[in-house]
């Protein structure tokens, strides 16, 4: 590929910029605006546009709250219905053949979140992968949030007026369509694409693994600190949206409140809706995925199980301590003794004394912290690990690397943190300001570990030789640290403590996590 900014597409042309020694297309539609008579809706074709399409600015992030979608200090993307774009980014250098390509889905609790936070720009990615190959080709994706896209409302479809479910995890299926259809046209591989998330990201690459719409568009996933269980039954999210539209106040018609009430209403519905799933149901969370029995047939921890998943190479991992993050930001887990007792006693009572037992300290906050945490992400992520390593090539990773700053503001290696490793924060001067009470080195190190494994993973489908597959018997799991190591089942009197425990996911069917 040569370093030419311009593009033809299946929908049409586009120019693109340089920057620096990359290319980037930024904002470009891979689905119809879902605004009108598409709310609500599967996403829809493009519609081709003639001439030359302009590439150079991001897409709108979904709606949301103002604070999901700030780049700096003071300045924010813009929001709107019309947000299912995605963004390219390549190296202007010519290839000898087509390259690797990276999928990325961020996070945010299916509510907050934009491809164009300055975090995910991909650009210290991209240059680390030409140190020893072609390099790669990094996508990154909006895609719809909140009621807009992650609440199931089909029960209030009538005959003029269809709703249908699992719309954010359909414009995901959409954007890797328009990868198969398009990437090669920007240097990329189709036949070699690895999708890779965080939190909600990472629930959703462990949601398209058990999802059969998207079998074929992606040859491997890294999960990072997803919480597995974040996909809901259908009779707990026909209720929640009950809830939810008692909380907008339909006045009568349903399905016209639901088309033509703007969006800040629908927001206000959907804090309340949030906040009092909380309150009652400790861990749990209104928004994600939902078992419809169509485009989500099963729970996907029942995939998983049973081996109906995807069998592609998995990376999945967590951090040490992901709770942390949540007190101080995002008041969404079980991380008090309250809120614990109230998720035991739903769920499995005799199991919390076993399980407070594995935490020293417990009752106190540091250990409440962790178990919410574990709960979360740590606990569904091992049973996933465990399961797909039966039938396919799976890599079990914790994330412990925390420089002093972090540790002196009692966050540790937490929720989101090795994020600042996969994207070369420790690169910037953000990352050097933040180590400059000491760890930089060790941040650099842990980067280059974290980094070249990730690449290494797309390129081939397998991690480099020092990170064993993980399997039930030895469990060998990948420590990215200051020293960064092997080791054989760590934490197990936890993992133990929690076996058998299947928290709201009791028959294998109700959502277990936010």
């Amino acid at each position: 590929m040569s370093a030419n900014t311009r593009v033809t597409t299946s929908d049409g042309i586009l120019d693109g910029k340089s920057v620096g020694d990359l290319l980037t297309w930024r904002g470009i539609p891979y689905a119809a605006p879902p605004v009108g008579p598409l709310r609500l809706r599967a996403p829809q074709p493009v519609q081709p546009w003639e001439g030359v399409r302009d590439a150079t600015e991001w897409g709108n992030a979904s709606v949301q709250h103002k604070r999901g979608t700030m780049l700096s200090i003071g300045k924010y993307q813009p929001s709107s219905e019309d947000c299912l774009t995605l963004n390219v980014l390549a190296p202007s250098r010519p290839s000898e053949g087509p390259r690797p390509v990276m999928v990325f889905i961020h996070g945010g609790a299916y509510t907050l979140g934009t491809s164009a936070t300055p975090l995910y720009g991909g650009g210290s990615l991209v240059r680390r992968s030409l140190q020893d190959s072609d390099g790669i080709v990094y996508v990154s994706i909006n895609y719809r949030l909140g009621a807009l896209g992650y609440l199931d409302l089909t029960q209030f479809s009538t005959p003029a007026r269809k709703f249908d479910s699992n719309l954010g995890l359909r414009d995901q299926v959409a954007a890797l369509e328009w990868v198969q259809r398009n990437i090669g046209q920007f240097g990329g591989d189709p036949e070699n694409v690895t999708i890779f998330g965080e939190s909600a990201g990472g629930n959703a690459v462990t949601t398209l693994l058990a999802t059969p719409a998207a079998a074929g568009l992606f040859r491997s996933a890294i999960a990072e600190s997803s919480a597995p269980g974040l996909v809901a039954t259908q009779e707990r999210a026909t209720g929640w949206a009950q809830e939810f539209v008692g909380f907008l106040g339909d006045g009568g018609n349903v399905a016209e409140t639901l088309e033509q009430a703007d969006v800040a209403r629908l927001g206000r519905a959907g804090n309340k809706l949030a906040y009092t799933v909380l309150d009652r149901t400790p861990g749990l969370h209104p928004f994600g995925p939902v078992v419809d029995g169509e485009y989500v047939p099963k729970n996907p921890l029942d995939a998983y199980q049973d081996g109906t998943a995807h069998r592609v190479p998995l990376i999945i991992g967590t951090n040490s301590r992901e709770g942390t993050l949540f007190p101080k930001v995002l008041d969404a887990l079980p991380t008090n003794p309250e809120r614990i007792d109230t998720l035991f006693a739903l769920t499995d009572p005799p199991a919390k004394d076993v399980v407070t037992e594995s935490y020293p300290g417990y009752p106190n906050e540091s250990a409440a912290i962790d178990i919410g945490g574990d709960f979360t992400f740590w606990k569904p992520s091992i049973e996933v690990a465990e399961s797909h390593s039966r039938r396919a090539p799976t890599y079990s990773y914790r994330f412990d690397f925390a420089p002093r700053v972090m540790k002196w503001l009692g966050l540790d290696a937490t929720h989101g943190f090795e994020l600042f490793a996969v994207f070369g924060i420790s690169e910037t001067a953000f990352g050097k300001i933040m180590t400059i009470p000491g760890g930089r080195r060790a941040f650099a190190e842990v980067t280059e570990n974290v980094q070249s494994q990730w690449l290494h993973f797309a390129r081939t489908g397998q991690p480099l030789p020092t990170w064993p597959r993980y399997d039930e018997k030895v469990r060998e799991t990948m420590i990215f640290d200051s020293r960064t190591r092997v080791q054989r089942d760590p934490r197990r009197d936890r993992r133990l403590a929690w076996e058998g425990y299947r928290g709201y996911a009791s028959q294998r069917t109700e959502a277990s996590s936010i």
